[in-house]
């Protein structure tokens, strides 16, 4: 394997993350000249311009400084490539892995994660995570550390070198690709209205959106078809579509799913009432609401899902309004990971 790798981070760090990696801000695509260190890691970010004080505050710019010192300690040597915007840094990334990079190391996110996933997804170039996001829930049911981009980047260049690369599943919606969990329902209605807001910041705006929405809650009517099956016309609170087990951030609502058995876990909550909900819904974070007489789980390679006014969220990012199709492609990325 090439000793060249990619560190792929969050777009919102800005301009700061070549020198966060300790690199010239200059502009190179491909591989390095000859005669380059034998072992170089290049750091993919894109230039987005923000103050100084963001910059340095930025959680992205430290843990791509934490990173890059672990992999340094490993013997790469890191270096910058930057994109305009988040579209220029995905291309840049699928031409760093078309080059032959050794690795795209993501820093961020489960929505960073995905977007690197854009780059990787099909080909033979291992993804690493440093997962330093709100969610980070394909780290964690890869065993990753989290929130400890240090930790991440040792284990990242201990794995390159011990060749601890593994395949996982992927889900596919048309040409685009996601780790976690496909969320259709009162849990996208929910992200719907927070992105509306502009305030709150974090987490808070997306509690008083939760309860916003479960003031108007109703159960929605879908029409569901499995491996081609036959159509299914059911009333749900919500259908979430899981190749991985948890999303929110440690929400287990796939929490038997597992990214290596070439299945999709669905979790359809009925059509409960909102009191029903209220007490439901929280027993996620344990796994528990599966043993709820209004939840039930099936499982299927392929999902057809149909509902009028609903989003489809992926890892947290919008794919669009249903109808959407989900396929679950075995072994479609391979990851370093314990």
């Amino acid at each position: 394997m090439t000793s060249e790798i990619t560190l792929f981070v969050n777009p919102t760090a800005g301009r700061a993350r070549a020198r966060a990696t300790g690199t010239p801000r200059r502009r190179e695509r491909g591989r390095t000249q000859p005669g380059a260190a034998e072992r170089r890691v290049h750091a993919l970010a894109v230039a987005v311009e923000r103050p100084d004080a963001e910059r340095s505050a930025n959680p992205a710019v430290r843990a791509a400084q934490q990173t890059a010192a672990a992999l340094r300690a490993a013997g790469y040597t890191v270096r910058a490539v930057l994109g305009e915007d988040a579209e220029d840094a995905l291309a840049r990334a699928r031409t760093a892995v078309a080059d032959g990079t050794g690795a795209l190391i993501a820093v961020g996110g489960d929505g960073m994660a995905q977007l690197a996933l854009q780059a990787v997804a099909g080909t033979a170039t291992p993804l690493g995570l440093v997962a330093v996001g709100t969610g980070n829930d394909f780290a964690r049911a890869l065993g990753l550390p989290v929130r400890d981009p240090a930790a991440a980047g040792r284990l990242i260049a201990d794995g390159l070198k011990g060749s601890r690369v593994r395949e996982v599943d992927l889900g596919r919606i048309g040409d685009r690709w996601f780790a976690t969990v496909l969320a259709t329902g009162f849990d996208s209605r929910v992200n719907d209205r927070g992105n509306r807001m502009r305030r709150p910041a974090g987490r808070l705006k997306y509690d008083l959106a939760m309860l916003a929405e479960l003031a108007a809650f109703r159960p929605l009517p879908y029409r569901l078809t499995l491996d081609g099956g036959a159509v299914r016309e059911i009333e749900a609170s919500l259908i979430a579509v899981g190749n991985g087990s948890s999303y929110g951030g440690g929400m287990r609502i796939c929490p038997g799913a597992d990214l290596t058995d070439g299945l999709f876990d669905l979790t359809v909550v009925g059509d409960c009432s909102r009191a029903t909900l209220v007490r439901v819904f929280p027993r996620v974070y344990r796994g528990t609401h599966v043993d709820h007489p209004k939840v039930s789980v099936v499982r299927a390679a392929t999902v057809e899902i149909a509902s009028e006014g609903l989003t489809g969220y992926a890892d947290g990012e919008p794919l669009g309004p249903l109808p959407l199709t989900a396929r679950c492609v075995p072994g479609a990325v391979r990851v370093v990971a314990p």
